[in-house]
């Protein structure tokens, strides 16, 4: 727990799920040990982080406000970047009284009545939405090989199918534009953030085509998906996964310093790996009715998640031709190759991805 509570709400909030962590099992950290999951209470209008110093803290941030925002995600996810979270708990005052809204850093926001009277079961909800967070593990370390051939050094007949395929994913308003993260950070917080992350901006959906049995091309992280070019920077070779690193292998060019790859490498290893059928994968943050979908809200990145959309996967009638919903989040889609996943998603997409 850091920081201390302003008001008997936020005290009763931070009580409760210190309680609610405690009865499950999840034990303080002892000295020294860098802690799984900080819950971090802060005011809205000077959110000072949590500065953890390893990539397996997740940091869930609280704050009170005393009224409930027009616009709540516009007003809260400055907040939310700005103290680094993770996850932020945005509680809110109303004429039905108080509001937990959850706010994640996929632009989206569930919300829980705050209650009057037993609170067992709230807590019991909110200790259900953060455990995922005290339990994942982080798999966006990369291990670049500069070895790439030198043919393949301006791509292939693939990686011009992958920026086809953005260009069409921006066409149809798919690659949402982010939070100018480098405006809500000052510049000791944005090299934090690179050092912990790799990560200069935040960049929404994902393409990546099969090359070979065990390779793919991918969109790298935080690059304009509508503009796929260059080999190494905004288009990356992913050859492997060492599970001992958490870290997903790249290989790029030998004159190029390659941008990191895409947080869902390893949701995409996994489905190529187990599915040979699958040519293509695309990710947005739009939903479709009817969809199979993973239960937990595990954050992007994670061996959890990866592993999850896989089991999903194998549920399927044809892995190589799903649609799976990602818990408050979005869609994975696989194909045959690019056209096909446009072809199937064209106009059934709904831009709004419902908050459960």
């Amino acid at each position: 727990m850091n920081g201390s509570p302003r008001s008997p709400l936020e005290k009763w909030f931070v009580d409760g799920v210190e309680r609610e962590l405690l009865r499950h099992g999840h034990p303080r950290p002892s000295h020294g040990t860098p802690p799984e999951l900080v819950i971090n209470v802060i005011e809205a209008g000077r959110p000072r982080p949590f500065r953890r110093n390893s990539q397996g803290t997740f940091v869930v941030s609280v704050v009170q406000v005393d009224h409930e925002p027009e616009d709540l995600l516009k007003a809260a996810y400055p907040v939310l970047v700005r103290s680094l979270s993770n996850l932020l708990v945005y509680i809110t005052h109303t004429a039905e009284g108080a509001k937990t809204n959850f706010v994640t850093l996929e632009q989206g926001y569930s919300t829980l009545p705050t209650p009057n009277g037993d609170s067992a079961s709230f807590f019991a909800e909110v200790y259900r939405r953060l455990a995922p967070l005290a339990s994942t593990r982080l798999v966006i370390n990369n291990v670049f090989e500069r070895n790439l051939p030198p043919e393949l050094w301006e791509g292939d007949e693939k990686t011009r199918a992958l920026f086809e395929a953005g260009q069409w994913l921006d066409r149809m308003d798919l690659l949402p534009a982010a939070f100018p993260i480098a405006e809500l950070l000052d510049d000791r917080d944005m090299l934090h953030v690179r050092r912990l992350f790799g990560i200069g901006g935040l960049s929404y959906g994902n393409l990546s085509v099969r090359r070979t049995e065990d390779t793919f091309w991918m969109s790298a992280r935080g690059v304009n998906k509508g503009n796929l070019r260059e080999i190494g920077r905004d288009i990356l070779l992913i050859t492997g996964y060492i599970p001992d690193e958490d870290a997903m292998v790249v290989s790029v060019p030998p004159t190029i310093e390659p941008r990191a790859a895409s947080v869902d490498a390893i949701e995409h290893w996994m489905l190529y790996r187990e599915h040979p059928g699958i040519g293509a994968i695309i990710h947005v943050h739009a939903w479709m009715d009817g969809v199979d979908s993973t239960q937990i809200n595990y954050p992007c990145g994670t061996y959890e998640l990866a592993h999850e959309v896989a089991q999903i996967a194998r549920r399927q009638p044809d892995p190589a031709r799903a649609v799976i919903g990602l818990r408050n989040h979005g869609l994975t889609i696989t194909g045959r190759d690019l056209d096909d996943i446009i072809t199937r998603i064209d106009g059934r997409l709904i831009p709004t991805v419902p908050m459960m």
